[in-house]
């Protein structure tokens, strides 16, 4: 009996133990971070260190689980998520922020910005802190202070691009928002908005003529490989921004969404420095790959576009357009 008495007490032990690291294991919640980009990206592994980062400073009762490329939908879709509260951070473009408040779309829209030192002083202004506020009130979505540097996309197709009127008729595959659509249509171009995932294979099979990224992206996306020339256009200094969904927020304490809001700045700012180091260092890589790199006059392109980007046809009121541009 002593013995039988035994065993039921070691069993009742384990139980007991099992039943405690359960709840344990339970309590840890995961967040979902998803995103359009590859694995090999700097945005992906700065939204890993990121997940690492959280989970230590909350000592282990949340992690982030980030799903690349796609894998919970494209943009359009994981913006959508985000709202339903099925996603709890995306990356997205400001352009997609502007379908909910336009006037947070001005910096995608070409040639508004002129290069890295201006996005910098945007990104820690008064400006855009005042734009992130007002989208927020509309939507609940939060917008981390920080935006990520995309860097400058230029044109790729399989022929010189190195003025205006080179762009007549190219049909040039741009994403699903309105500001992509302004440097085509200037230039004389057909835009086709499409999907991220779906621009290789259209290109490889002819179903648009050009696309248009910053560097790094042609080369995660590996676009030279089915387009023979780079024409350095710089015509859209991007970003992109990390939003946080209300239903996320509203689980978190005020000190872990302090901690959380901490890790995503620090990984704006690390995907940012290694986007704006790899535009420095790859016309040389794709030169030596054997793709055509053009030095582009942008004059001509900038004097095109100039008139679409005052009056009743943007989304934005002028003095918004004068602030950003005084940051220069």
């Amino acid at each position: 009996m002593t013995h039988i008495g035994n065993v039921k007490t070691i069993g009742f032990g384990i139980a007991v133990a099992f039943t405690s690291m359960t709840t344990e294991l339970s309590a840890q919640e995961v967040l979902k971070w998803g995103h359009v980009y590859e694995t090999a990206t700097p945005y992906h592994a700065a939204a890993v260190a990121a997940g690492e980062a959280f989970e230590e400073a909350t000592q282990g009762r949340y992690t982030i689980e980030v799903f690349p490329a796609s894998q919970l939908g494209k943009e359009v879709a994981l913006n959508e998520s985000l709202a339903l509260g099925t996603v709890d951070i995306i990356y997205t473009g400001l352009a997609f922020l502007g379908q909910s408040y336009p006037p947070i779309a001005i910096s995608d829209y070409p040639f508004v910005l002129e290069g890295f030192d201006h996005w910098q002083a945007y990104s820690e202004s008064d400006l855009f802190a005042e734009m992130s506020a007002e989208y927020a009130n509309i939507t609940g979505n939060y917008v981390v202070p920080a935006l990520t540097y995309y860097g400058a996309r230029h044109v790729t197709s399989n022929k010189p691009i190195l003025r205006p009127s080179d762009m007549e008729g190219l049909k040039i595959r741009v994403p699903n928002a309105p500001s992509y659509l302004m440097f085509p249509e200037a230039t004389g171009a057909n835009p086709t908005p499409m999907a991220f995932a779906e621009v290789y294979l259209a290109l490889q099979q002819g179903v648009v003529d050009a696309q248009e990224n910053p560097l790094p992206t042609i080369q995660f996306k590996r676009f030279y490989e089915v387009q023979s020339d780079i024409n350095l256009t710089a015509h859209i200094t991007n970003s992109l921004t990390t939003l946080i969904s209300p239903v996320a927020l509203s689980r978190l304490s005020e000190e872990d969404t302090a901690a959380l809001e901490a890790v995503l700045i620090a990984a704006a700012a690390q995907a940012s420095a290694e986007i704006n180091t790899a535009e420095s260092e790859l016309v040389d890589w794709f030169r030596a790959e054997g793709v055509t790199v053009n030095e582009v006059d942008r004059a001509p392109f900038i004097a095109a576009v100039a008139p679409f980007l005052i009056g009743d046809s943007v989304p934005w009121a002028a003095d918004i357009y004068e602030r950003l541009q005084a940051l220069k």
